[in-house]
């Protein structure tokens, strides 16, 4: 990378360093201190305090702890969650992580930040989720939407899938809270045999302890959400830093502020409540697949 590419980095808002500078304004307006108070304990001018409150500038490590310590914030979960934060904000200006090879654009920029995140909160209305799919079910629905000059992609964004997977498997292992629309089990991508191992690949999944997944089933009538999909994204303790991001054909959206978060995630709690409870998720998942044996 230039050196001229890489201070443009630098000089970008971008949405991990928008969530911490914004965590950080929090902490400071609870602790009754101004800019100027922030900017002497880093030895600098209150315009970098402002930069770092709007997500201009990248975060230092010093930085963070020292403000921190200021505001009063003596959690360590806490204050390790933003120090995570700002290290992947740092590698995502410079393109750094496996999802650095991905092209720019949406894609890698969601992936940043599901890679940094403790938590997943996913309502899905006509895919299984990527995180869930299998390697046969993505194949079959990236085939549609792949020219035929371009079809040696497709294993391109299988890969992609398998590798955000990991995170599932980690240590501390992603923890996933998904609720799907009972359209997108019975939507036979890649007909009956790939849906068959989808649905069972499903339960599999729902068996482990970091991963919830109910079904909203179509006896439910009119539920919340009908407006469209979203992933709420939660990167420290409950209620904070929470991003969502909702993707469009030709768009992507990120609602960063706390209280429009919250508006998400108060949905994405009502969709919960009218959805089959996880057991019996399980239940009708596993019928689903049992019909496609017949």
């Amino acid at each position: 990378m230039t050196q001229g590419r890489a201070n443009a980095g630098n000089r970008v808002s971008t949405v991990l360093a928008r969530q911490l500078g914004g965590q950080l304004l929090s902490f400071r307006e609870a602790a009754g201190l101004n800019q100027s108070s922030a900017a002497e304990v880093l030895s600098s001018q209150t315009a970098k305090v402002a930069k770092m409150e709007r997500g201009w500038v990248p975060f230092r490590d010093p930085d963070i702890i020292a403000l921190c310590k200021l505001y009063g914030v003596e959690d360590e979960r806490v204050v390790a969650g933003l120090l995570r934060l700002a290290k992947l904000d740092r590698e995502r200006r410079r393109a750094k992580g496996w999802w650095g090879a991905l092209d720019p654009g949406n894609l890698r920029e969601y992936i940043a930040m599901e890679d940094a995140a403790l938590k997943v909160r996913e309502w899905q209305l006509s895919l299984i989720p990527g995180l869930f799919q299998t390697a046969d079910y993505t194949r079959a629905m990236a085939v549609p939407d792949i020219s035929v000059d371009k079809i040696g992609q497709i294993e391109q964004v299988v890969d992609v899938r398998l590798r955000r997977q990991a995170r599932l498997y980690d240590d501390p292992p992603l923890q996933v809270h998904a609720v799907i629309w009972e359209a997108a089990l019975r939507q036979l991508i890649g007909g009956p045999k790939v849906m068959r191992q989808q649905l069972a690949h499903l339960n599999e999944l729902a068996r482990l302890p970091n991963i919830l997944i109910q079904v909203l089933p179509f006896r439910a009538g009119g539920y919340p959400g009908v407006g469209g999909c979203f992933n709420v994204l939660s990167f420290a303790e409950e209620g904070a830093l929470d991003v969502v991001h909702m993707d469009g054909l030709r768009s992507t959206t990120w609602v960063e502020g706390l209280e429009e978060s919250a508006d998400y995630v108060h949905l994405f709690a009502r969709l919960c409540g009218v959805s089959l409870s996880p057991y019996d998720s399980a239940q009708l998942i596993n019928s689903l697949g049992k019909e496609l044996s017949e």
